[in-house]
């Protein structure tokens, strides 16, 4: 299966990132001091921060699980989005997963009271500066943005069957995704100090929903191929528009249709609501032609239906897609 190019990429860029750090190591430089997320009122605390921090990991496990869940959701929910859009949405929900991870930590400082001192005592029984102190609350990962891109999936797909390990049953979507923000809610409640910025993920997920929020109610301007339909989370109802072509999963007296059928219908029915059109001109000579051209682009992409059918949409051509997202654009 073939990789779109955004995830692709972001995945190599973090990889590169993660052995670059271990390299720049050697050389005495400090990845995460640099470019993770510090506290914004820590003496390290950089506005660019906010960006690169999403690129920085801590470890193996943490890249690893990071790039397997947006290999697994990303890949999938840029061909939704479509490639700008999709790069758009990550960065958006990273940068919001910054934003909420601070204030967390901003609420903790004043909780905690740390503005009337000048040093802590930790456990061991070291005793810091404030100043040292604080720059080791830093953030780093990019679990924000893969969470917002799983909600994103949850929300696009809400009724999808999905494997967990080690659940062994298959759970819905939907279930899945507020199941993880309970779960990441809870630890953030009771298990401080654990070392996992469980507020940033929350935040990536916030992000995110207001920002899909705001594309389902604007989705009629702007060109947007992109939208989210019916009940969402919670609708019988789930269709969406990829750039390439429309996917309904209706029920219907009891029966789920196949997406193709519903897809191959609503092409039909555009092709006739189209055929009665009269085509501006007025010349017979240009209305033939025009008629000409139609037929056989609408015979192209019957062929083209009938070959996501019989071999699935990742057996398209570039060519074979691009038709088809200029098909569901007209």
């Amino acid at each position: 299966m073939n990789m779109p190019p955004v995830t692709k990429h972001l995945i190599i860029i973090n990889v590169l990132m993660f052995f670059g750090k271990y390299v720049a190591e050697r050389y005495g430089i400090d990845f995460d001091t640099l470019l993770g997320l510090d506290f914004f009122l820590a003496s390290n605390f950089r506005l660019y921060q906010f960006f690169t921090y999403m690129f920085v990991h801590g470890g193996l496990d943490h890249i690893f699980l990071n790039m397997f869940a947006l290999w697994m959701f990303g890949r999938i929910m840029e061909q939704v989005m479509g490639s700008r859009r999709f790069l758009f949405y990550y960065v958006v929900c990273g940068v919001g997963a910054g934003l909420v991870q601070e204030g967390a930590q901003y609420l903790e400082y004043m909780y905690e009271g740390l503005a009337a001192y000048d040093s802590v005592r930790l456990s061991d029984g070291t005793l810091l500066p404030m100043a040292e102190y604080l720059n080791r609350w830093s953030t780093v990962g990019a679990s924000g943005a893969v969470y917002g891109v799983l909600l994103s999936f949850g929300m696009t797909f809400p009724e999808e069957r999905m494997f967990i390990i080690p659940i062994p049953v298959p759970i819905k979507a939907k279930w899945f995704v507020i199941g993880y923000a309970v779960i990441e809610l809870m630890s953030a409640l009771n298990n401080r100090g654990d070392h996992v910025a469980h507020m940033a993920h929350l935040g990536g997920m916030l992000f995110g929903l207001m920002l899909i929020l705001y594309w389902r109610r604007h989705s009629g301007g702007g060109g947007s191929h992109f939208h989210f339909g019916g009940g969402g989370f919670f609708g019988r109802r789930n269709d969406y528009n990829d750039g390439y072509y429309t996917r309904y999963e209706d029920v219907t007296n009891g029966e789920k249709k196949s997406w193709w059928s519903s897809m191959k219908k609503k092409w039909n029915e555009r092709k006739q609501s189209a055929g009665m059109k009269a085509q501006p001109g007025g010349k017979h000579g240009d209305d033939m032609a025009w008629r000409q051209q139609k037929k056989e682009r609408d015979e192209e992409i019957d062929r083209i239906l009938d070959k996501v059918k019989q071999s699935g949409y990742e057996q398209l051509t570039d060519e074979e897609k691009r038709k088809l997202f200029e098909a569901s654009g007209r």
